[in-house]
């Protein structure tokens, strides 16, 4: 006994079956494949302590602009160091940051981290205005208390007012 249907109708639709699953499988499996790189991760500092993501691996780090870290080199590039309540992470940047960039800021950076362990910014996004940050930061700021979106200022170190004056 045969284990193909006796209808050809039915053996052309087994057939035609059998062609196309392995096809989609491998669609599937290389867009998957394919993506992964295009899938960016976010962490606050503490987060990617706990992570560790491995150097070369696009992430996305947020957090605030620890006051009197921004260190600018002649060559443009530039070094400071983000945080939250619990961890740091020094980041290096070359290029032309954003106007609001400045200390006790909420900014989050592309990019990852290097063998060392320093991060390495490939885009640096700053918050437009006093009430917005990115939905990812502010959520994580208030997941470790460090929240201060109404005005409130974090409670690590003494942060320099910004004068607008000219």
């Amino acid at each position: 006994m045969s284990w193909l249907p006796k209808s050809r109708k039915a053996r052309t639709r087994l057939l035609l079956m059998a062609v196309i699953t392995p096809v989609v499988a491998v669609a599937v499996g290389l867009s998957l494949w394919a993506s992964r790189s295009a899938i960016s991760l976010f962490y606050t500092p503490a987060q990617a302590a706990e992570a560790d993501p491995p150097p070369g691996r696009a992430v996305q780090l947020g957090g605030l602009v620890a006051p009197g870290s921004v260190v600018r080199h002649t060559d443009g590039r530039v070094e400071f160091t983000i945080r939250d309540k619990i961890a740091a992470d020094r980041v290096v940047y070359q290029g032309e940051l954003p106007d609001l960039f400045r200390e006790g800021q909420g900014i989050v950076a592309d990019g990852s981290y290097r063998a060392d362990g320093v991060f390495e910014a490939k885009r640096v996004l700053a918050k437009h205005d006093e009430t917005y940050m990115p939905k990812e930061v502010a959520d994580a700021l208030k997941e470790q208390g460090e929240w201060r979106g109404d005005g409130e200022q974090p409670s690590y170190g003494q942060m320099r007012a910004v004068s607008s004056g000219s």
